[in-house]
């Protein structure tokens, strides 16, 4: 039995999880999870509660630990904890007392159109792309830096704070680090989201920073993605004095837990949006046809970053929620891939979900979704097929770009994400790829995402 476990928090767009693996053979012991809500307080906007982002993951802790106490295993054998977050979303609070000067703005929030375009109009080129050799990045809503322009420039009580040198902010991993730690950090693949990023020195680069109009001294610390981050001090959390020494933004954190650790290796992750990420090695590749440049990992102070390519697509599990939540057409997500499989196709039913506008390869901030092709006799079967292979689609024009810049045909394709329990997702997305699906745990076990084991279930250590 292993005498060291390891626990990893999750903290996503639309749940936080607390998972604990075994340190010798990855197997996972048990979990808990919750959902967390998304806000929608505007046309466009996106937002979150910080604090319900904090109690659902302190929450998640103590079910898991309650789950290993079930199992007879003692919570003291957990060794160190990582973190995997959204990344993007901005938090921001008051250094003297902690608490969040204004709701999280999320990756896939859209308030920010025209700060962007005020933004690109003060730059040399007059182009969104004016600091890609930089940070790797266009100057887009998605973006961190973007929205701490916005919320400078809209939030009185922000201005006050940054005035008196009293503004904390950064992505979700730091908000978290903070709470549960009282450190004030990132890593280097959340860095490199927020264009304040230099990927050649990954450090903040004062360029950017007076670009954006930010004292650079309020930045988080950059760090690697291995290190000791902090310890929990949370009086009452039951792993009090546990390590945190790992943070990962979620994408990476996939890219680093697929093995894709040798240049070329690929995975996509289908979760509330969708991210294919593709190894570049040990240099930054600027990319030509709308992909981003990002760090996949650094994995300790003195390792070199490994980078990586980045196609990103804004709503892919989104737009399923959508079906459930705002229609109300299916009565779960689940749902969605058994009234999709009653019909062929979609009788000529397509569903564009750029809800939020469409990222990889377009960066049209003002775009918004469509349903077109409908007729008296388009179904919820047609809709629910309809907004599957919307998935598929974008995954697709992100697969012909990742082989425009890689100058090869990736065959191989690793995939992750809650999205791909979706046994007939996967196949839609296999014919229009071209390829076959393959997973050697078939025909074992669920292909593809085999069930967590449950609260109480039985597991070896």
């Amino acid at each position: 039995a292993d005498s060291v476990l390891i626990g990893s928090i999750d903290q996503g767009t639309g749940s936080s999880r607390f998972l604990v693996f075994s340190s010798s053979t990855g197997a996972l012991i048990t979990y808990h999870q919750e959902e967390v809500d998304i806000i929608y307080p505007r046309n466009g906007w996106a937002e979150a509660n910080p604090d319900q982002l904090v109690q659902s993951v302190l929450s998640c802790i103590s079910s898991a630990v309650s789950n290993l106490a079930a199992l007879g295993i003692a919570a003291n054998r957990i060794g160190c904890i990582g973190i995997a977050n959204q990344r993007e979303t901005l938090v921001a609070w008051d250094r003297r007392t902690g608490e969040p000067v204004h709701p999280a703005i999320l990756w896939l929030d859209a308030r920010t159109e025209q700060t962007v375009e005020r933004l690109i109009a003060t730059t040399r080129s007059r182009s969104a792309a004016e600091f890609r050799s930089i940070c790797g990045l266009p100057i887009t809503t998605y973006f961190t830096g973007v929205k701490i322009r916005w919320l400078l420039d809209n939030v009185p009580a922000a201005r006050e704070l940054q005035s008196s040198g009293n503004l904390m902010m950064g992505t979700v991993d730091t908000w978290l680090l903070y709470k549960l730690t009282g450190e004030y950090a990132t890593d280097v693949t959340n860095a490199s989201r927020t264009m304040l990023l230099d990927l050649a020195t990954c450090q903040w680069d004062p360029r950017l920073c007076r670009f954006f109009g930010l004292d650079q001294k309020m930045l988080p610390k950059v760090c690697s993605s291995a290190e000791l981050f902090g310890r929990i001090s949370v009086a009452d959390c039951p792993l009090a004095g546990v390590p945190i020494t790992g943070i990962l933004g979620d994408q990476q954190a996939a890219l680093v837990g697929q093995g894709c650790l040798e240049s070329g290796d690929t995975k996509n992750t289908y979760g509330s949006g969708c991210f294919m990420l593709c190894n570049t090695g040990l240099s930054p590749v600027v990319s030509s046809s709308g992909l981003l440049t990002t760090v996949a990992y650094q994995l300790g102070r003195s390792a070199a970053p490994v980078y990586a390519l980045e196609g990103s697509v804004a709503v892919a599990g989104t737009a399923i929620r959508w079906l459930r939540d705002s229609l109300g057409i299916v009565g779960s997500v689940a749902e969605t891939e058994t009234l999709a499989g009653k019909v062929p196709d979609t009788a000529g039913c397509y569903f564009v979900p750029a809800f939020n506008g469409l990222y990889c390869p377009y960066w049209r901030s003002d775009a918004r979704g469509l349903i077109v092709g409908l007729t008296g006799a388009t179904s919820r079967e047609h809709l629910c097929r309809a907004a599957l292979e919307a998935v598929c689609y974008q995954s697709r024009e992100l697969l012909d770009c990742m082989e425009t810049e890689c100058g090869t045909t990736l065959n191989r394709i690793k995939v992750d994400g809650g999205m791909t329990s979706n046994r007939l997702l996967m196949q839609l997305q296999a014919d229009l790829a071209g390829s076959q699906l393959s997973d050697p745990r078939w025909p074992r076990q669920q292909p593809w995402a085999p069930p967590l084991p449950q609260p109480g279930a039985t597991a070896s250590t």
